[in-house]
């Protein structure tokens, strides 16, 4: 196979770096990226905690690194947009995150949504759907994208949930290594399949060591267990059905997922997660120079 060459940028998640926001975006400029995403749910970045004139300070603090904001992360984590009683709380954050990636440049926000069910006509699915409904209007209407990372479904099952919202507001973040560790789905042909709605893409490698009910590692509303970033981090470091590691080390075939991306015409960034790892800075500058061997 011939090796593609990359124009995409490369982007690294500050939170990644576990230093806070500012030393964290120092180091995204320190091993060489293009672009940041970081976390907008709480902490620094809150929305609620941000006047109007913090947020500037932000934004001209992140231009005069000469860094480009690729995405906000919006995950509120628990069951996604499967409990009824929830949502509304969530949707207005979703919103005011929206809002804020608006202020900071950007307008993409990632998020997990949760596991979207096999039965269209259960209680869940409804729930998802009204409020994935609301959440893609409000995006299309600020030409924004609100975009679901890949794991936790195969890429079919998303697309025809994401084929029934009426507009591409909720779009895509795709995450090839969440498809190889946890439901086994090849990510060449997920690019494929999903390409009218990806927008965003996460660099990130791993193995599938067993096989995983999903529902373990993303939660599902009335399964007892709900979407837990430290707890899937942990499973990802050393749990028994699979393992997140550095780029080139695991089943991601990433000349052929490059050449997919290219293939439909992705021009979007490129942004390295690091979950796990006792060098995290280390992991991240070797996960910068590897893709740099494309470009």
């Amino acid at each position: 196979m011939t090796m593609p060459v990359v124009t995409n940028k490369i982007g690294v998640i500050v939170d990644s770096f576990k230093v806070g926001v500012k030393e964290g975006l120092l180091k995204a400029k320190q091993v060489g990226a293009d672009g940041v995403q970081m976390y907008a749910v709480r902490g620094e970045l809150d929305p609620a905690n941000l006047s109007a004139s913090a947020r500037r300070e932000w934004k001209a603090y992140i231009g005069s690194l000469g860094l480009e904001i690729s995405a906000l992360v919006g995950d509120l984590g628990g069951h996604g947009f499967q409990d009824p009683e929830a949502n509304p709380a969530k949707i207005d954050k979703s919103k005011r995150i929206m809002e804020l990636g608006a202020e900071l440049g950007t307008n993409i926000i990632t998020t997990h949504i949760g596991i979207v069910p096999d039965d269209k006509n259960s209680r869940v699915y409804e729930t998802m759907h009204t409020a994935c409904e609301e959440l893609a209007r409000f995006a299309n209407d600020m030409n924004a994208y609100f975009a679901i990372e890949t794991g936790p479904e195969t890429s079919a099952h998303l697309k025809s949930f994401l084929d029934t919202l009426g507009t591409k507001g909720v779009a895509v973040n795709f995450d090839p290594a969440n498809m190889v560790m946890v439901t086994g789905d090849d990510p060449v042909l997920g690019v494929h399949t999903l390409k009218d709605y990806i927008v965003h893409t996460h660099a990130k490698d791993g193995l599938k060591l067993g096989d995983m009910d999903p529902r373990d590692v993303y939660g599902f509303y009335g399964y007892d267990k709900s979407l837990d970033h430290e707890k899937v981090a942990a499973m990802a470091e050393s749990g028994a059905g699979f393992r997140e590691v550095p780029l080139g080390e695991g089943s991601v075939d990433w000349p052929a997922y490059l050449g997919a991306l290219q293939e439909i015409g992705y021009n979007g960034y490129l942004t390295i997660e690091r979950e796990v790892g006792t060098n995290p800075e280390g992991d991240i500058s070797r996960a910068v120079q590897f893709l740099k061997q494309y470009k």
